[in-house]
């Protein structure tokens, strides 16, 4: 399969047409309109800073369904101990920032570029954040993109141990409570399989996001706890 070279038209080729790795296409921008016409598609950029922006929409692709979150008996004890405060939408900049800075000595895709990217989506009510905080300090969290009744799941940060999970178990409690249909987790893990994500075809994957774009408004606004 080709790798197609993006112009500034906003257009994307049909993710069926993604190499067998997934990747579709490459240059193009980090625009909101671009990035919300790219989510809307199952697509999503993924590259590192010395190369070009990179599209991608893999086959299988990895979701997890908010009511089949799975939390361990000491997840359960952790959460009803309330060793962490949980919030939304208090510092999207910061736990951004973290997913990247958590990852820079094996690489990350989180640069300058995203970064700006991203906030700017937040700014506009599509990129939101969940926070765990211990004794007023920052040391977990997760982002995402919002489209309907679907949570695109970026990337998560953890400084202590669980606290990404107490944030992730939360925002699937939420998403299950507004009847969202799935969190779209793009890519096989270890760590999120143990919390109940899955591997589904593609084009079962696209249905979905059709689906659940079609439900509702496109922004969420999570009330601030």
């Amino acid at each position: 399969m080709p790798i197609y070279s993006l112009s500034d038209d906003l257009i994307f080729p049909h993710p069926s047409l993604s190499r067998e790795d997934g990747l579709l296409a490459v240059y193009g921008d980090l625009s909101p309109e671009r990035l919300l016409l790219a989510y809307s598609n199952g697509i999503f950029p993924w590259f590192s800073e010395d190369e070009p922006i990179l599209w991608w929409s893999p086959d299988p692709r990895f979701i997890l369904y908010p009511k089949d979150v799975k939390i361990s008996h000491s997840m359960k004890k952790i959460i009803k101990k309330n060793i962490y405060k949980i919030t939304f939408d208090t510092c999207f900049r910061e736990v951004i920032y973290n997913c990247g800075n958590t990852r820079k000595e094996s690489g990350t895709w989180i640069t300058n570029e995203m970064i700006e990217a991203y906030c700017k989506l937040h700014e506009l009510g599509f990129a939101h954040s969940v926070e765990a905080w211990h004794e007023d300090k920052l040391v977990g969290g997760l982002y995402g993109i919002i489209m309907g009744k679907c949570f695109f799941g970026e990337s998560m940060f953890s400084t202590m141990s669980n606290s990404s999970k107490a944030a992730f178990i939360t925002l699937c409690k939420l998403l299950e409570e507004k009847n969202f249909i799935m969190i779209d987790c793009q890519v096989y893990t270890k760590h999120l399989e143990s919390l109940g994500a899955v591997n589904i075809p593609r084009k079962e994957f696209l249905e979905l996001v059709e689906k659940g774009i079609s439900m509702g408004p496109l922004k969420l606004s999570f009330d601030k706890k």
